[in-house]
């Protein structure tokens, strides 16, 4: 068999890179995602996610945290606000009160792809929208400025609610890397979800209607 018999992919129309990372911010209905504030942000956040087993639980999955003490907090926010990929940002409420962060990170321009990643928030607004909002806004930016091609999330394979949230907002669970990481003297199976180009048109629009709907929200799984 010849070379020009075997498959190949499609053509991709649009070959040019992406642009870059770069602070933009991101302004929603319940939160604005903006650069971050390491001494005020971490009085603000510092409280509600530590002092007892539900407030730490926050950090379980993640590769910091909890920390010491509020300098200590605020010591590894400076350095994460100092990056660049990822590109850290505060989720900030109506009041501009620090709630979480997230990042946008391990960008390739070349292939067009972006990993949302780093997502903490207090707990006090765990099932309130400000995720999903906050993926939303994100996924706009990806899919918009950034012309992603492809979307990805990961997460510890035993993170059930990182699991059901990359679902619920519409990713498609892709598969597990097994032992993939050691994560505090820990192993981690990598669960991977990733969006498309071609999914956005569909999951966009509903996760829009979604935030617009007034309470009680209906369910929201647009992904699988």
């Amino acid at each position: 068999m010849s070379t020009v018999d075997l498959p190949v992919g499609p053509l991709v129309a649009d070959t040019e890179p992406g642009p870059p990372l770069q602070r933009r911010p991101m302004v929603g209905r319940l939160i604005t995602l903006r650069e971050p504030d390491p001494e005020r942000d971490a009085a603000t956040t510092y409280p509600p996610t530590h002092g007892s087993s539900r407030a730490e639980a926050v950090w379980t999955y993640m590769g910091y945290g909890p920390f010491s003490s509020v300098d200590d907090m605020t010591a590894w926010m400076t350095g994460a606000a100092a990056s660049t990929d990822p590109l850290w940002h505060t989720v900030a409420d109506r009041d501009d009160r620090a709630v979480g962060m997230a990042a946008l990170m391990r960008r390739d321009q070349a292939n067009r792809t972006i990993e949302l990643g780093h997502i903490w928030y207090v707990p006090d607004v765990h099932r309130t929208g400000v995720n999903t909002e906050a993926a939303h806004l994100m996924l706009e930016e990806a899919f918009g400025f950034y012309r992603c091609r492809r979307v990805e999330w990961k997460c510890d394979s035993l993170n059930a609610a990182s699991r059901h949230a990359a679902v619920r907002l519409g990713f498609r669970f892709e598969g597990i890397f097994r032992n993939h990481l050691i994560v505090k003297g820990r192993n981690r199976d990598t669960a991977w979800y990733a969006m498309t180009d071609d999914d956005w048109p569909r999951v966009g629009p509903a996760l829009r209607a979604w935030l617009d709907h007034p309470d009680p929200k209906p369910k929201l799984l647009v992904g699988g």
